[in-house]
C-alpha cells in the first residue's frame, strides 16, 4: 500500500474517533480549560500522533497528516452546512441555562455545570446575583454567555434568506 494513503485513511480514522468522543464527553469541556484538560489533551496529540503516521516519522509524512486533516475539516463542514441532521447529530444546539432569575436545574445538571462554574462565568460578565440574569446560555463553542439589564426576551423570529439577499426579522 502506498505509505500516504495509509497516512491518509490513518488520520481520517482518528479525526472521526477524536470527533464522536468530543460528542459524547460535550461540548463544555471545549472552552472551559482548567490544568487537566491540557494535560488531556496533550497526552491525547501525543498518543494519537503514531495512530496516524505509523513508522513515518519524516516531515511528508507530518505534512501528509496534517494537509488530510485540514481536508477533512473543509469537507466534513460543508457537509454539516448542507444536511441539517448530520448537523445537528454532531453539533449542539445551544442551552438555556438561566432564564429571568431562574435557573435550570435539569440542564445544569444533564451537561455537568456546577453552580461554582455558573458563578465563574457570571463574575467574568460582572454579576453577582442570579435573580440580575435575563438569560443565560451554554453555547454551541462551550462557552457561557449572559444577558442582564434591561432586555425584553420576547421569542422572535429570524430567517435567513439564500443567495445574498437581506435577512428578514
Amino acid at each position: 500500500m502506498n505509505p500516504y494513503l495509509d497516512i491518509a485513511i490513518r488520520t481520517g480514522a482518528v479525526y472521526f474517533f477524536m470527533l464522536i468522543a468530543l460528542r459524547v464527553f460535550g461540548k463544555k469541556e471545549l472552552s472551559q480549560l482548567n490544568t487537566s484538560d491540557v494535560i488531556l489533551i496533550l497526552l491525547i496529540s501525543n498518543s494519537v500522533q503514531n495512530a496516524m503516521v505509523g513508522d513515518n516519522t519524516s516531515l511528508y509524512g507530518g505534512l501528509a497528516a496534517a494537509t488530510i486533516l485540514f481536508i477533512i475539516n473543509y469537507i466534513l463542514k460543508k457537509i454539516l452546512y448542507k444536511y441539517q441532521k448530520l448537523h445537528t447529530f454532531f453539533i449542539d444546539k445551544p442551552e438555556i441555562l438561566i432564564h429571568n432569575g431562574t435557573l435550570e436545574f435539569k440542564t445544569l445538571s444533564r451537561l455537568n455545570i456546577t453552580s461554582e462554574e455558573l458563578r465563574e462565568a457570571m463574575r467574568e460578565h460582572g454579576v453577582e446575583y442570579f435573580k440580575d440574569v435575563k438569560l443565560s446560555m451554554l453555547e454551541i463553542d462551550g462557552n457561557i454567555s449572559i444577558i442582564t439589564g434591561n432586555v425584553d426576551l420576547k421569542q422572535s423570529l429570524y430567517k435567513r434568506k439564500k443567495k445574498g439577499k437581506k435577512a428578514i426579522r
